[in-house]
């Protein structure tokens, strides 16, 4: 139970030395972890000879990584809570030990970043300073005088165990359960997350699931609805969005730093520490099982698409969308991507326009999002931090290529309306020439409250949210149904 936060006012309390412990207690994440991650996106050379550093121990690990990394103490997800509790006590003059089974020399980097600790004590490449070597180390240290410990998992009950006044940040359910069995009543609780199912959701993005939507497309325009099919296109949505969530929380874990940079990402469940790395791994295991598990139902040739838009998002997460230009062609691929795959999983035929208008109509839509994020970085005065490759002169270029592929789109559907399928599909085609103002109209204001600064969401999200965009839907529906 998590007690209201007391200052300790007692002389004795304060001639005690405070050891804390740094991953899951001072920090929400683990940053070796974060390390790692770290390592993957920019050295991925080097991550290939993590195994064979493994054998040779934890502390040597350890070594390894930090050696290689320079992890960004100043963007860690701090416990506000202790830290502020921290600093009352070293302006009283207590005595404070940051005692960690990090490398130390990370962890004296945190520690002069907080200034707020008397020593460190880490591992130093041989012994990891963990559970009964971290309890003799601060003996050592300390001699036979009293400590008190702030510590959050099972390898602190040692600590805990001897401490004058134990005292735990975010616990675990494991270390609270040891310490019902052992009656160990921690004297304060700095408890600082978010609700786990809350930050669950919100890794999972499900509003971009909207995105999948794209996957009926093929069903409805070649005007078969038959339950089987509809059946089929459903059970395909729901692989694609699994599958989508699975890859946007990869894309957060190798994001982590860069998102603490962030003024708005900061907050995403892993970059704030809300959520573990092992839980992100762990959903995106369950989540990827399922998603082939479903296409194991549908055609072969829809799994084959699963698969490329698996491959080309995890690229895309390494190293694609750190290159200008290329990024927005993946990103319009595989929207194009969708539409191949509900045509596989339904059996439904994609015609050449629908694929070239897919092409110039989507690439304008990741455009725009590029330059929407330009535009409001130049508005604030900021130069671009989330490294995609493009500058804020930029901007007008952009815009040309997006303007331009958007009136391409405009331009091929013209030509696809005059076509002889369109005259097999509908009685009143003439009719669908309605649907070229409403066309203009929405591309035009998309980019409109773009070059405002107005648009801060994925454009085709935005499609399906927007009130007016939603108007324009509905009228560009009853045409179609007008002309059939």
């Amino acid at each position: 139970m998590t007690q209201t936060l007391m200052h300790p006012d007692s002389a004795a309390t304060e001639r005690r030395p405070l050891c804390v412990d740094l991953d899951g207690t001072l920090v929400k994440s683990d940053t070796l972890i974060d390390s790692l991650l770290v390592l993957v996106r920019t050295r991925p050379l080097l991550a290939l000879r993590l195994p064979a550093q493994a054998l040779r121990g934890k502390a040597a690990f350890k070594a390894y990584v930090t050696g290689h990394v320079l992890l960004d103490v100043a963007h860690l997800p701090y416990n506000r809570k202790l830290l502020h509790f921290l600093q009352q006590q070293r302006m009283r003059g207590r005595a404070i030990y940051l005692a960690t089974g990090a490398d130390e020399r990370l962890a004296q980097r945190v520690a002069d970043h907080l200034g707020v600790f008397t020593g460190v004590l880490g591992s130093d490449g041989t012994t990891n300073l963990t559970g009964n070597r971290k309890l003799d180390s601060l003996r050592s240290r300390l001699g036979s005088c009293e400590f008190d410990y702030i510590g959050n998992d099972t390898p602190d009950l040692p600590l805990l165990g001897r401490a004058a006044e134990p005292q735990v940040a975010n616990p675990s359910l494991r270390l609270r359960r040891k310490l019902r069995t052992r009656g160990i009543h921690p004297a304060h609780t700095f408890e600082e997350r978010g609700r786990l199912f809350q930050s669950v959701l919100k890794a999972l993005r499900p509003h971009q699931w909207a995105k999948n939507l794209l996957i009926f497309l093929p069903l409805l325009l070649a005007h078969v609805i038959a339950p089987a099919r509809l059946s089929a296109a459903l059970l395909a949505f729901c692989c694609f969005s699994l599958t989508a969530s699975a890859t946007y929380i990869v894309n957060d874990l190798l994001d982590i730093e860069a998102d603490r940079r962030h003024p708005k990402k900061r907050f995403r469940p892993f970059a704030c520490g809300d959520l573990s790395a092992f839980a992100g791994l762990a959903i995106v295991t369950v989540f990827l099982l399922l998603a082939l598990m479903g296409a194991r139902l549908l055609p072969m040739a829809f799994l084959g698409w699963l698969l490329v838009y698996l491959a080309t998002t995890l690229a895309y997460s390494m190293c694609l969308k750190r290159v200008a230009l290329v990024d927005v062609v993946v990103l319009s691929g595989l929207y194009t991507l969708r539409l191949l795959a509900g045509s596989a999983a339904t059996g439904s035929h994609i015609s050449t326009w629908l694929a070239g208008f897919s092409v110039f109509l989507f690439f304008s839509l990741a455009i725009v999002k590029r330059f929407a994020e330009l535009e409001n970085l130049r508005s604030s005065g900021l130069p671009p931090r989330n490294g995609r490759g493009y500058l804020v002169a930029d901007i007008h270029q952009l815009r040309s290529f997006g303007t331009s592929s958007a009136f391409a789109a405009i331009v091929v559907f013209a030509i696809y309306i005059s076509s002889r399928e369109v005259m097999v599909l509908y009685r009143r085609p003439e009719r669908l020439w309605l649907i070229m103002p409403l066309m203009v109209l929405w591309l035009c204001r998309v980019w409109l409250l773009a070059s405002r600064g107005n648009l801060n969401e994925d454009p085709l999200v935005f499609a399906l949210t927007n009130k007016m965009s939603l108007v324009i839907g509905a009228a560009v529906a009853a045409i179609v149904l007008f002309a059939i």
